[in-house]
């Protein structure tokens, strides 16, 4: 087999990943129940590819069908069960941020350490129509940005394995030197929180504290962040003790211990 070959095998797996993913993200919660041409005319896929794709996600139990209309299997709901079990986090997290929200004005987000990425996985957004763009479920490195910062400040093994890759420059302010980005991370484990601007995005600042578990490990962060034009540094130190304070908190209702 050549290398074209090679590559065009593993990418077709991926191409049908996609067209699954849009098949399954044609349902919601106000459209939970479709009819296959429904489901072609929202996904935009081939008449005959969408009934072979349909077809087989009924029989793995993706999809259940009632006659001529489909809907997410239940299976999927044993599927989902390990994700469910983190919502309790979710929902003790979830009155932080808010408070966090409302006393500075600008998104308070949660963020997730997943290999060497970070997932937003709970979030309240600013009531300013200029806002960044962010949702739960987005992905973003490690390497750069408050809440990445924090994940890695207090995780020597993430740390050491992304100090020993090349460090993308993504923005105007991107760290890309190593021992840089390593003097910024005992900066930050030193103060507590990180502070960040146009380091991932231009024209965007953040500011992140660490949430510890039971172990003194962290694996999540609180993190404000906004247009760098309103949260000018001066806003941001001044919101450090806050941001410290809601993730001291959220140690404290998740069980955890702040290392002494």
């Amino acid at each position: 087999m050549t290398n074209s070959e090679g590559a065009s095998a593993a990418a077709a797996p991926l191409l049908v990943l996609g067209k699954i993913t849009d098949i399954l993200n044609a349902f919601s919660l106000e459209t939970p129940v479709l009819t296959l041409a429904q489901i072609r005319a929202s996904t935009g896929l081939p008449g005959s590819t969408t009934q072979r794709l349909v077809t087989n996600l009924v029989s793995q139990g993706f999809l259940d069908r009632d006659d001529d209309r489909f809907r997410v299997g239940l299976r999927m709901a044993y599927w989902a069960a390990p994700a469910v079990r983190g919502m309790r986090v979710i929902d003790q997290i979830a009155p932080i941020l808010r408070r966090l929200r409302d006393e500075t004005g600008e998104t308070a987000s949660l963020f997730r350490s997943a290999d060497d990425y970070r997932v937003c996985i709970a979030i309240e957004e600013t009531h300013h129509e200029l806002r960044q763009d962010s949702y739960v479920g987005k992905v973003a490195p490690l390497g750069a940005g408050s809440a990445g910062r924090v994940l890695l400040a207090w995780n020597d093994d993430l740390r050491a394995d992304i100090l020993s890759r090349p460090l993308p420059s993504l923005a105007s302010q991107t760290v890309t030197d190593v021992d840089a980005l390593a003097a910024a991370l005992d900066e930050t484990r030193e103060h507590g929180f990180a502070i960040t601007r146009n380091e991932r995005v231009d024209g965007l600042a953040g500011l992140a504290a660490p949430i510890f578990e039971p172990g003194g490990e962290v694996r999540m962060a609180i993190n404000l962040s906004g247009p760098a034009a309103r949260m000018t540094p001066d806003r941001l130190d001044g919101w450090a003790p806050a941001v410290v304070a809601a993730a001291t908190e959220a140690t404290r209702l998740l069980g955890g211990r702040t290392p002494s």
